[in-house]
């Protein structure tokens, strides 16, 4: 009875910030103490996920498990309402792996650990809030608390521009945030009901300009967490400046917010405004994946060349959404999930060549395959994944987008041919820089500040987490079924709630007039001519 009646995902987003209030009155002096209590706590609302999961979903079902609702502020509307679904249940688990591992990476912090540790727990708290939350205002909420730790965890533990890259990453992530919460308000008063539920949002009959008005502020919001050409330039200085444990967490995990943004809000709630502005995801993904490569072959700073490869590889996220096909749905989650375990695991690694060098400049970091050769094996099969290797999880993901976008049938085939031969160039880019990596850190004759430092190889407690991270990604690739199955049914019926809008559209010529600022004009420009989308 405890099992159906429990309220499981509220207690994983409990869990730690009571742990995290509970730290400052821990006797500890020098901070030992503090960072294993931390380490429980992210380990056992891990465990308590794994549980929850394991034993309260069903994979087969498409609809919300574990909902909870409770009112919080009945006043306005706003409830406590939690659940998840195929979408959101792989990113909580992402979350729970990432983040643990992410506050083992931090054994060493030794300015201000208890802060430190506080700020990872209450992140870890917000991020899981952010997949589970069923009520619009209440995401928005909790999207806000996520920004104040991240800010605070660069700018107190970054590098020599930290200041600078914290008050970029807080400017752009809360001035966008603003439109959600416009949006928000704009959903939950249309109509004669005021609701902020997203179930009930999404049954609405909005007009179209009101849709598609609403659309562009959630992909203005969720592009810059996504880091969407043009709005993705703190996500390098980010990199650049935050510590690798900051690292982990902004690419392993708080990209993918951006991704799920869309998937669920403007996709599955906005489909009909999806059908105007899908073209233009496909052509922003490949702006992405083109410009992500060419950005990240030019720089010299190793953190900032994987964070600009993380704006490539989340190109094929947009293409995957905008896809209108299971396989292309079902890759975009793939290629999140995927791309947090890989990204997680070269910017951990990364920061483990600076522990060493203490550089992250390419053009001294040479030779080090000799005196880090487990380090050396770990990054080589991390670039490997991200490269798309056959055999990794980046490889399917990618695959699966591409096939999917290949194979849809809503797009013209010559929108098709040229969004198709650039992702291939992409895809062709991505091993240009990423062996050149490997080349520059690697290989050839040690440089002389290499061999002035007393370099020692990864130790047991870095190849544990490299391990962590490394093992589910050649799983995934090996055997993708093991991830896929946990939310085809979800991805299924999106994909087909996405295709019927376009019938709907494409049916009623009605309202096109009304936008002809906006929808005819984005579809002439991306070749589609939406009137004859569906055969």
């Amino acid at each position: 009875m405890l099992s159906t009646t429990f309220p499981w995902l509220s207690a994983t987003i409990l869990l730690p910030l009571v742990a995290a209030a509970l730290i400052p009155v821990i006797p500890d002096k020098e901070g030992k103490t503090v960072r294993w209590y931390s380490l429980g706590a992210a380990i056992a609302n891990f465990g308590l996920i794994i549980y929850a999961i394991s034993q309260n979903y069903d994979l087969q079902a498409s609809g919300y498990q574990l909902v909870e609702n409770f009112a919080w502020v009945p006043q306005i509307g706003l409830n406590w309402s939690m659940a998840i679904d195929g979408v959101s249940m792989p990113l909580v688990l992402l979350t729970g792996l990432v983040t643990t591992l992410a506050i083992l990476a931090g054994w060493k912090v030794k300015q201000k650990p208890r802060l430190f540790y506080a700020l990872m727990l209450v992140m870890f708290s917000a991020q899981i809030g952010v997949f589970c939350a069923q009520d619009l205002l209440q995401f928005f909420l909790i999207w806000e608390l996520e920004l104040v730790p991240v800010y605070l965890l660069i700018a107190i533990w970054g590098g020599p521009k930290r200041r600078y890259a914290a008050t970029k990453f807080i400017l752009y992530t809360a001035i966008s945030s603003i439109f959600i919460l416009v949006a928000a308000l704009a959903m939950a008063f249309y109509g004669g009901n005021i609701t902020f539920n997203l179930t009930e949002l999404g049954m609405k009959d909005y007009a179209t300009w009101f849709e598609l008005l609403v659309y562009a502020g959630f992909l203005i919001s969720f592009g810059v967490k996504l880091s969407v050409f043009p709005f993705h330039t703190w996500l390098p200085d980010a990199h650049g400046e935050a510590s690798a444990p900051v690292s982990m967490i902004l690419a392993g995990v708080l990209l993918k917010m951006g991704g799920y943004g869309l998937i669920r809000m403007n996709v599955q709630m906005l489909p009909e405004a999806h059908v105007y502005f899908a073209p233009v995801l496909a052509v922003l993904g490949i702006v992405n994946i083109i410009y992500g490569a060419f950005a990240s072959f030019a720089q010299r700073n190793l953190k900032r060349r994987l964070a600009y490869s993380s704006i490539s590889h989340m190109g094929f996220v947009l293409l995957g959404i905008a896809a209108y096909t299971e396989l292309g749905m079902n890759g975009a989650v793939l290629q999140m999930v995927s791309h947090g375990l890989i990204a997680a695991a070269l910017f951990f690694l990364a920061g483990v060549a600076y522990d060493r060098t203490h550089t992250l400049s390419l053009d001294v970091m040479q030779g080090l395959a000799k005196k880090m050769p487990s380090a050396f094996a770990l990054f080589t099969v991390a670039a490997m994944a991200s490269l798309a290797l056959p055999g990794m999880s980046g490889f399917v993901g990618e695959l699966e987008i591409f096939m999917g976008f290949a194979t849809s049938d809503i797009y013209t085939s010559g929108f098709k041919a040229v969004i198709v031969f650039l992702t291939a160039v992409g895809l062709i880019l991505t091993p240009v820089y990423l062996l050149s990596m490997l080349r520059e850190m690697f290989y050839g004759e040690e440089s002389d500040s290499v061999q002035s430092e007393p370099i020692f190889d990864a130790n047991s407690r870095e190849l544990f987490i490299a391990a962590c991270l490394i093992l589910p990604i050649i799983g995934i690739g090996l055997y993708p079924k093991f991830l896929t199955q946990s939310y085809d049914a979800t991805t299924v019926e999106i994909a087909s709630e996405a295709r019927n809008a376009v019938s709907t559209v494409a049916g009623d010529t009605t309202h096109l007039p009304q936008v002809s600022w906006a929808a005819p004009r984005i579809a002439e420009t991306a070749m589609v001519d939406v009137t004859h989308m569906v055969k």
